[in-house]
């Protein structure tokens, strides 16, 4: 807490993160009312609902609101968020205080709405959000508090949101087949009408009552969902798809009820069962090819959680036993075989192997793993045996980390929703208020007094208007796009930086780790006039010198010199000049090895060596200088390997139109040199670690969108000032949350493949939004013209939903 003056204070906000499934939205207009519902909530910050993966991601103020209050304002708009049930037998527990504490403990936890424990029978059973928590980590949280925990049968509930959408799924199936087979007979009744085959037809089969004794039952319950759905928007102050649908459905429906039982009295005969009944049936068969689509759009999720293996075989108290992977702790030895799957994150500590990482890395070749290597969950052991100490478990694996990552992009909105969604706020009322029109101008207009002509018009139009097109759109393209990415290892963290990676004009690169390896190597020895002969002895102090230094530049130097056979012992005095080099003393000599500056600084004259430092330098290779008392002793060169990637990627960069720039620490000569290499003209040399996002800012400054790759500690602000970060997935773990996008491979290639997914995922949504709008806005126009039957209007509005999904489903094909 802070000081608010006159002795009051100030409570610190917690910032809390809550997603939940959602069943029942039908359209755009019902994810939009519940967008509203929770953003008008005291205390929340920002709330997203998602169409497409059918959730919402709600952030609020701890202090202000509960995970409940968010529920309760879901089901009040008139919506069921999906929770799931775990029954848990709990060990270990000797009284009421033990009961109570777990209890306490259960309800406490994040995703957790309700728990109860029951000592006499001891057992627990706990509500929670799946999109929040699973039953591991209740189980893992029980454990926490000292008690043992295992679901009731010893196994893992059942996944209760696929079961809940296989279900709904077979509903609709049925629902379907039920509205299909009594409509059959209605379409031959009209096609018998339409081409005047009434001598072939039995006179009851035309009988307007043996329509109405087949058209109830698809009005009421077959589209008793419509009904209810209707209902439950209508009661929260807005209007769906549904509203539309009922309203149409219902005018052909009535009038036609009233035409069967009273059409002798007002002098009128023709009914039109079988528009409302085929109309039904159309948008059942619509919303259940729209569901299948839907499944599809996030295979993608599906595929990286089956990656994780069942089991684990850890050593414990010297044996070998199999435990569910669950159950490994950060620090257990685990044994992997060939051809197994590795369980979790860790270091191999004995044995050696290849590894195939292609599944989370895109990276097709195996990878040779040894002693003090890091291995990955999930990934294939493909040959030898090895051991490995468990560094990450559960959520804290790659694998957890990507499929969190995912989830998170694909429940993301994208900027260029936001037109789709003020369109979805106002879309149905609007066409309602069309329909009415319709009908007034064709009733007292178009064809005076004629009232079937006016109704037909006005269901045309109430049931032609689709806001499914318009609000499936934008997040289907996003979510096949950002799992298509995880397939190639490119991880994209929203669909803002999805949408906006398609505008960038210019990409820098960080040059050590990026464009090079990151693993120099030491190349050669240069003595100065008057050190001719002592090479040896100049490694030698070279090697000790920068011994406990961590540049990659010096534990070149250190290496190189331990092969030659030098003995290293550590200096008596040692400084480390950040961007510069080091300073230390041994021997009674004061040796000075790094930069120019620093010798200069150190009124060390260079010159004698300047030619062979030019020739270094232009062969790409960093010089660093080496002063003994004062003296210019030496220089050495060392080098740093292009990754056989980058000049392809930097060509691929240049050929889709972008301004490739090379952003470096070294000096002029020597970045000329490797930008060359690769075939990059723009050059930002001797840039120091805290310069580097000034040059980003730089860059934008100049009216550039720019992109920035790097992969180490002191990327991270120039990660973060650029329009958007890439990480190199090889690099530190800071350089990976400041970015906005992350590579898994350590491929530059990654960087141009993004782009290009970024470019066809947009390419997508427009072609998506342009069907959509241009449908609407075609299709309802020529509705209320009257130039449009019912039962074509349904049939449209039914599949182009489906057909937005279909076009999105598209971008599985996606190949960079």
């Amino acid at each position: 807490m802070a000081d608010a003056g006159k002795g009051g204070v100030v409570p610190v906000e917690i910032k809390k993160k809550m997603k939940v499934k959602i069943k029942g939205m039908t359209c755009a207009a019902c994810s939009s009312r519940i967008e509203r519902a929770l953003a008008k909530m005291p205390g929340v910050r920002s709330a997203v609902v998602n169409l497409a993966m059918e959730n919402a991601t709600v952030e609020y103020s701890g202090g202000e609101i509960t995970p409940q209050m968010i529920l309760d304002k879901i089901r009040d708009a008139g919506y069921t968020p999906v929770m799931e049930r775990a029954e848990l037998k709990i060990s270990g527990m000797t009284c009421a205080a033990c009961s109570a504490r777990i209890e306490k403990g259960l309800n406490k936890l994040p995703g957790v709405t309700r728990a109860s424990v029951n000592l006499a029978t001891e057992k627990a059973v706990v509500e929670f959000n799946p999109a929040g928590i699973g039953v591991a980590e209740i189980i893992k949280a029980v454990e926490k508090l000292g008690y043992g925990a295992e679901p009731v049968g010893g196994r893992a509930m059942e996944d209760t949101e696929r079961a809940e959408r296989e279900r709904e799924f077979k509903r609709q199936r049925n629902l379907l087949i039920f509205s299909a087979v009594l409509s059959v007979p209605l379409l031959a009744n009209m096609v018998v009408m339409l081409f005047n085959l009434h001598h072939l037809a039995p006179e009851f089969f035309m009988s307007s009552l043996f329509m109405f004794l087949l058209a109830t039952p698809i009005q009421f319950i077959a589209g008793a969902g419509f009904y209810r759905d209707a209902y439950r928007s209508v009661r929260g102050g807005s209007a769906n798809m549904s509203v539309l649908v009922v309203l149409g459905t219902s005018a052909a429906y009535i009038y036609s009820v009233v035409v069967t039982f009273f059409g002798g009295r007002i002098g009128v005969s023709e009914v039109y069962f079988e528009t409302s009944a085929v109309i039904i049936t159309l948008v059942l068969l619509g919303k259940m090819l729209e569901a299948a689509a839907k499944g599809r759009t996030s295979e993608a999720i599906k595929k990286l959680i089956g990656l994780q293996p069942k089991n684990a075989r850890v050593i414990r108290d010297g044996n070998e036993i199999e435990l569910p992977v669950d159950e490994v702790q950060a620090g257990d030895i685990v044994v992997v075989r060939p051809g197994e799957k590795i369980p979790v994150d860790g270091v191999i500590r004995e044995g050696y192997s290849t590894v195939d990482e292609s599944m989370l890395t895109g990276e097709s070749l195996p990878i040779d793993k040894k002693a003090g290597d890091s291995v990955i969950g999930a990934t294939i052991n493909k040959l030898g045996t090895f051991r490995f100490e468990a560094t990450k478990v559960g959520k804290d694996t790659a694998l957890a980390q990507i499929i969190k990552i995912v989830e998170e992009a694909q429940g993301s909105k994208a900027p260029i929703q936001r037109m789709a969604d003020v369109i979805a706020a106002y879309f149905v009322p609007a066409v309602i208020v069309v329909a009415v029109v319709t009908f007034l101008a064709w009733y007292y207009f178009g064809a005076p007094g004629n009232f079937t002509r006016a109704m037909l018009c006005f269901t045309a139009v109430l049931v032609i208007a689709c806001p499914c097109a318009l609000g499936l759109a934008t997040p289907t393209s996003i979510m096949v796009g950002t799992g298509r990415g995880a397939e190639f290892g490119i991880l994209i963290k929203g669909g803002e930086y999805l949408e906006k990676t398609h505008l960038l004009t210019a990409i820098v690169l960080d040059k050590t780790g990026t464009i090079t390896k990151g693993a120099p190597a030491f190349t050669d020895l240069v003595t100065a006039p008057g050190y001719e002969g002592h090479y040896n002895e100049l490694l030698r102090m070279a090697g000790r010198a920068e011994k406990n230094s961590e540049h990659p530049l010096a534990r070149a130097i250190v290496s190189h010199a331990a092969e030659k056979g030098a003995y290293l012992a550590d200096p008596q005095q040692f400084e480390a000049v950040p961007g510069h080099g080091v300073a230390v003393e041994m021997e009674g000599r004061k040796i000075l090895l790094g930069t120019r500056k620093m010798m200069r600084d150190n009124d060390v004259d260079i010159d004698k060596l300047a030619r062979e430092v030019e020739k270094l330098e232009k062969e790409g290779k960093t010089a660093m200088f080496m002063a003994v008392d004062g003296v210019l002793a030496a220089v050495i060169g060392v080098a740093d390997t292009i990754k056989e990637s980058s000049k392809k990627a930097v060509d691929r960069l240049k050929q889709m139109g972008l301004e490739v720039w090379i952003l470096t620490g070294d000096n002029q000569r020597t970045a000329d040199a490797i930008a060359r290499q690769v075939g990059i003209e723009n050059v930002l040399a001797e840039v120091l670690p805290e310069e580097k996002a000034g040059k980003i800012e730089m860059l934008r400054s100049q009216g550039k969108i720019v992109g920035m790759v790097g992969d180490g500690i002191n990327d991270a602000p120039a990660l973060v000032t650029a329009d958007i970060g890439f990480a190199i997935g090889t690099g530190t773990d800071v350089a990976i949350e400041a970015a906005d996008i992350t590579l898994m491979r350590g491929d530059l290639n990654g960087v141009p493949d993004a782009i290009s997914l970024s470019r066809a995922t947009i390419r997508n949504i427009r072609q998506n939004l342009f069907w959509a709008l241009f449908y609407n806005s075609v299709g309802i126009p020529v509705a209320a013209l009257g130039f449009l039957n019912p039962v074509l209007a349904g049939a449209a509005m039914a599949f182009s939903s489906v057909s937005v999904v279909s076009n999105a489903l598209r971008l599985r094909r996606f190949k960079p």
